[in-house]
């Protein structure tokens, strides 16, 4: 995993290699190995290397091949590249590193835009031809890998985070509406290509930019998930998806060993890392390395799932790590994790994840994690109430949204408060063909949006803050694509996740696929008291806070007055969403 950042100018001047590099260092710590420059003429691109395939100089990014008169910034693992190599091999191809960066210039060189339906893996690179003077900036088929850029008439830079565009003179960042309604109403979930702010936009997933040299862009969706079945999908019975689903986890686990480097895991308890653990154990991996986090219960409510974690551990035999949070420590964490945050997010576990990975990268590099299971497989409550879904894009709203409109106009003032963009947004998804049903829909847009922009995000940004690299199998495309065909019972019988539990039972026990499912926030940030509660009134009524302007103030006060009253409807804190956000834009405009 690694951080790349470019300047492309169209105004006939010189790359500032100066931008590059004050933009590349910020992302240290997503390759904190090594570092490399490249500029020629109108063109400058820079890379932190964090090795985990082919450990020696020969795949030094960025990565240039004079003879085919192409060059490569790349983020991410292509985990299918030893076979790509022989392949490209046979056609004549020769190669320097062992590495999955080459692989990609060769891979296009040979097939062109063709070449990305061969990779399989996480990415997000930029490539650019000499000879045409093009440059392509690509981003993976689930958004796994993060692509940000700000594009004037002038320029375009880019980079695998958010905060290094910051550094870019003059970037725009007054608060676009749009991203800041759906922060506040779409469960904090900002949808590519907007982010909160207008000068910075990120790349969809699934996408292909085109930038000509004169500066003319145009993007391409290179991917797309359907959820129309055949006969074949419809006649299958239960067994049948059970032990395809199987196979298919199989193959995503064994794909993502791909690495020179040891893998582990991020052990929750939960059926998902479970399954994750037993498919590695299966595969023979030595001394497997599992961790779990925990935080002390607040209000009767549990902190941790170590009961779980442990059954698996010892069921495997796992070099096991369990690593304890006093909730003491929450307000210490909390700055460096709100500074690795790409984007506010608003999720209690993102210090989780920020701490978990702190320890975990001590001993271990890579990891496989369980993030995507609920969205690919059903596993959330408001899927099974779709099915008698009379008007899906309100009663999904319903159940997803933190805020109706009604409540917005309580909440930002006239300069903000504009359009219900986050309720169009979820009428122009389910608008899309590809999805008949209400289920389906509601299960198409968390797998390639809320997915893309909450869980997968959070991992990616708290575990590269100590380059760490998160794997997520359940996010393998050929098995989100074989989840997509299936019927919607086979996935929301049950309680959810239906024919993922009944196949897991031929790898782990019975005792962890059959327990309440769980889910443990970090209980200070739900239930706001003493020290937090504190944190939330200093920074939000502060005269010179950034939301100032923002929100109103009587909405703010009334949160205030009893922060336990006012919980979102996915179990969130109201209060919470604005204290981060306020937190956010305060710790990033001040470092920029």
């Amino acid at each position: 995993m690694c951080g790349i950042a470019g300047e492309i100018r169209f105004d006939g001047r010189m790359a500032d290699i100066r931008t590059v590099t004050a933009m590349t260092e910020t992302m240290a710590d997503r390759g904190p190995d090594s570092n490399g420059y490249f500029t020629q003429g109108p063109r400058a691109f820079g890379h932190q290397r964090l090795r985990i395939m082919d450990l020696s100089e020969r795949s030094h990014q960025p990565f240039i091949d004079t003879d085919l008169g192409l060059g490569v910034v790349f983020n991410g693992a292509i985990y299918n590249h030893p076979q790509l190599r022989i392949e490209l091999k046979n056609k004549g191809y020769n190669f320097v590193s062992t590495g999955d960066t080459e692989v990609i210039i060769k891979a296009w060189h040979c097939w062109g835009e063709k070449a990305l339906d061969r990779l399989q893996g996480m990415f997000a690179f930029c490539l650019w031809e000499r000879d045409t003077g093009r440059s392509i900036l690509v981003r993976d088929r689930l958004g796994i890998k993060p692509l940000y850029y700000s594009q004037t008439g002038d320029h375009l830079h880019f980079a695998s985070s958010l905060k290094a565009l910051l550094k870019v003179p003059g970037v725009n960042t007054d608060l676009d509406p749009v991203a800041l309604h759906r922060y506040l109403s779409f469960h904090a979930v900002v949808p590519a290509p907007h982010t909160i702010y207008q000068g910075i936009k990120k790349l969809p997933p699934a996408t292909m930019m085109i930038v000509e040299r004169d500066g003319a862009t145009k993007e391409k969706t290179w991917w797309n998930l359907s959820f129309e079945r055949g006969e074949a999908d419809l006649k299958r019975s239960d067994a049948e998806w059970q032990e395809l689903t199987l196979e298919a986890m199989r193959t995503a686990v064994r794909r993502r060993l791909v690495a020179d480097v040891p893998v582990g895991v991020l052990l929750s308890g939960g059926v998902d890392s479970s399954l994750i653990t037993g498919l590695l154990a299966e595969e023979g991996v030595p001394d497997l390395r599992t961790y779990s986090i925990g935080f002390e219960a607040v209000n009767g409510e549990a902190g941790d799932e170590f009961e779980y974690s442990r059954t698996i551990a010892q069921h495997f035999q796992t070099d096991h790590q369990e690593i304890f949070i006093p909730s003491r420590d929450i307000p210490t964490a909390l700055p460096q994790a709100i500074a690795a945050m790409n984007e506010p997010m608003v999720s209690h576990d993102c210090v989780a994840f920020y701490l978990l990975s702190r320890e975990v990268s001590k001993r271990t590099r890579v990891v496989q994690s369980g993030q995507g299971a609920d969205e690919v497989f059903g596993g959330y409550h408001w899927y099974p109430p779709m099915l008698e879904a009379r008007h899906p894009v309100d009663d999904y709203h319903r159940v997803f949204a933190d805020r109706d409109h009604t409540e917005m106009t309580k909440l930002l003032t006239r300069d903000f408060l504009q359009d219900d963009y986050s309720r169009a947004y979820i009428e122009q998804h389910f608008n899309q063909p590809g999805a008949t049903d209400a289920v389906d829909k509601a299960l198409r847009i968390d797998t390639t949006v809320m997915l893309v922009d909450d869980p997968v995000k959070r991992v990616d940004n708290m575990t590269m803050a100590f380059g760490l690299e998160a794997r997520v199998p359940f996010l393998d495309h050929e098995v989100v694509e074989l989840a997509a065909r299936m019927p919607a019972m086979q996935k929301i019988n049950h309680g959810g996740k239906y024919v993922l539990k009944e196949a897991a039972r031929k790898v782990i026990p019975a005792s962890v696929i059959d327990r309440p499912k769980g889910y443990f926030p970090v209980p200070a940030l739900k239930y706001l008291k003493g020290a937090m509660l504190d944190i939330a009134r200093e920074r939000l009524m502060d005269a010179s806070a950034k939301t100032a302007g923002v929100f109103q103030r009587d909405y703010v006060e009334h949160l205030l007055d009893d922060p336990g009253k006012h919980i979102t409807p996915l179990r969130g804190s109201k209060l919470w969403q604005l204290t981060l956000l306020e937190w956010w834009l305060d710790t990033h405009q001040a470092s920029a």
